[in-house]
């Protein structure tokens, strides 16, 4: 089986984990989640956001290109959910537009993810999940995780921008756009079915391929 690295990238509630877990279980690719880690600086960081916003996007980051290094090491094909790319392309970015990270902490950290990720083979493939902001509101509300009780539409739609301010820059691998408003490939098989066929076209190194 030739090896394979799909990355799954897009907001929170967009359906990450979901299209990583079924295109595992369709193409029979080994899936890699978004770890649940405890970074020792959110707690600091929760409290004061200006004073520890470096350090723990710094740890995220450490974490992130690990996981990627270890993803490159793996025999067979792999999914992977959420990249190393959004951690300093969409969250911290954020944090230093939202005046939260000093500019020499984002000047310093941009220095070392721009070293680490170039040292890094990018993956075949950047699935992109688009989704509007009253859907990924929703989307949240179902789940129902506590911790995201909080966030708000302000908040998304703030990471949508960025999210389409960097896709739309990204050239170090093929991008396949999926819209999710229109496609619940959770609920729909034949939706999946299509998600896979494009994903499949596209590592085959069709240029334009679109959704209906």
């Amino acid at each position: 089986m030739q090896k394979r690295f799909v990355a799954i990238a897009g907001n929170i509630g967009v359906g990450k984990s979901s299209l990583t877990g079924l295109l595992s279980e369709r193409l029979g690719w080994e899936p890699f989640f978004e770890a649940v880690t405890d970074n020792p600086y959110l707690a600091d960081f929760y409290q004061d956001m200006q004073r520890w916003s470096f350090h723990s996007q710094v740890f995220f980051l450490s974490r992130r290109l690990r996981h990627h290094y270890q993803l490159l090491r793996r025999p067979n094909p792999v999914v992977q959910d959420r990249t190393v790319y959004e951690d300093a392309e969409i969250f911290a970015r954020n944090l230093y537009r939202q005046g939260l990270m000093s500019e020499r902490d984002y000047q310093s950290y941009r220095e070392l993810y721009e070293v680490m990720s170039a040292l890094l083979p990018p993956p075949d493939l950047l699935v992109y999940l688009r989704a509007s902001v009253p859907v990924l509101m929703g989307r949240i509300a179902q789940r129902g995780r506590t911790f995201e009780r909080d966030i708000s539409s302000g908040y998304l739609s703030q990471l949508n921008a960025l999210y389409e301010e960097w896709v739309t820059q990204f050239n170090l691998c093929p991008v396949l756009a999926v819209p999710s408003d229109d496609l619940d490939f959770v609920a729909n098989p034949h939706h999946l079915d299509l998600i896979v066929a494009k994903v499949q076209e596209k590592l085959q190194g069709r240029e334009e391929v679109v959704f209906p």
